[in-house]
């Protein structure tokens, strides 16, 4: 029956490698044939994402793909970033870390203020409220997928909150790469540290830090980005019980949700690969026999990372229903326009509220 299973995987999984690799063909031709450029003025996750999204509103996927593009769209890219792990050292963990939470945590209160006070002016329900705050301020559908049994949300709801944050997702995604490296001026902490904090989704997260490393060639944004959202997700375990507590105060009842299945296991596997590659380098590269293999070792991860990563782009693009964007309603709609647009201006705030702290571990 597994066996059945894997076999189902294969189509969807083969499509969004074959659309992936599709889009490195495309990213080599515009910026070698077209610009004439060592490099296209397009990345290839950008790519990706627009084909992705162009191929699945042309053309609806055929039942035989769909399970292979959700496992793609969810395990593969979890796997790549895990495998993101092997780029950072313990210290660069601790630096960026230290860095991050203190504007996390400034970011997810203001958000979550602001949709408490905009919710009294647009009289939306405080189940849609709960979704678009944790949407917005944690990590986009899969916080709202988690939050919605504690409020008790309906299905209506739930899809409407994720095509609220995608929408506003996908437009950070897009822009804010560009905007970070010129409003930071290069610089990747400052960068890095924005885009993990102001879009919502990991693979949104993710697909801007390829972004930017590709266009600006700063593979530390990415690092830095990477470490800055995870920070975020691990805030569900705090949020969801702190949002059952809020919605379900005055009554008794029993916890409809589990901290073991709220709290995002891949951090820990990211984390598991920073240790990987720490304990490696201190064992290997000091061995005449085993150095180059590690090197080696570690150049295919990287490259299975940026792989894997591409390809679930592929699949989040096919996966964006245009038409269901556009279906969204008024209110729900600027509340989670204001909430998006404020939460970027909050982390640019922080940022340079908190220079001086910046300066100390630089």
């Amino acid at each position: 029956m597994q066996f059945d299973k894997f076999i189902k995987l294969i189509p969807g999984i083969i499509l969004a490698l074959v659309l992936s690799l599709f889009s490195e063909g495309i990213n080599n031709v515009v910026g070698i044939e077209l610009f004439g450029t060592e490099k296209s003025p397009i990345s290839t996750v950008l790519i990706a994402i627009l084909l992705g999204i162009l191929i699945g509103n042309a053309f609806t996927p055929r039942p035989g793909f769909i399970d292979g593009l959700e496992f793609t769209q969810d395990y593969i890219l979890k796997l790549g970033v895990i495998f993101l792990g092997i780029r950072l050292s313990f210290d660069e963990l601790i630096k960026f870390g230290s860095m991050a939470i203190p504007i996390v945590l400034v970011c997810i209160s203001s958000v979550l203020l602001l949709v408490k006070f905009l919710n009294k002016k647009f009289k939306v329900s405080s189940k849609m409220s709960y979704l678009i705050a944790i949407g917005t301020s944690v990590c986009g559908a899969t916080a709202i997928v988690a939050t919605a049994p504690v409020v008790n949300a309906k299905k209506t709801e739930v899809a409407y909150a994720i095509a609220n944050i995608t929408l506003f997702g996908i437009i950070a995604m897009l822009v804010y790469p560009y905007f970070a490296n010129y409003y930071f001026d290069g610089n990747y902490l400052f960068s890095g540290i924005f885009l993990g904090t102001s879009i919502h989704e990991t693979s949104q997260v993710v697909a801007a830090g390829l972004i930017f490393d590709q266009q600006f060639n700063s593979p530390d944004t990415l690092d830095v980005a990477t470490v800055t959202k995870l920070i975020r997700n691990t805030y569900l375990v705090i949020l969801i019980p702190l949002f059952a507590f809020l919605y379900n105060r005055g009554e008794i009842k029993e916890n409809n949700y589990s901290i073991f299945k709220i709290f995002p296991l891949f951090v820990v596997g990211f984390l598991g690969m920073i240790f990987v590659r720490n304990i490696g380098d201190q064992i290997l590269l000091t061995s005449p026999i085993y150095s180059e293999n590690w090197l080696i070792y570690i150049k295919v991860i990287k490259f299975l990372a940026t792989t894997f990563l591409t390809m679930a782009m592929v699949a989040v693009g096919l996966s964006i229903n245009l038409i269901e964007l556009k279906e969204m309603g008024y209110k729900p709609f600027v509340m989670g326009l204001i909430a998006a647009i404020t939460v970027g201006i909050v982390c640019i705030g922080s940022i340079h509220l908190l220079d001086s702290y910046f300066d100390y571990f630089n």
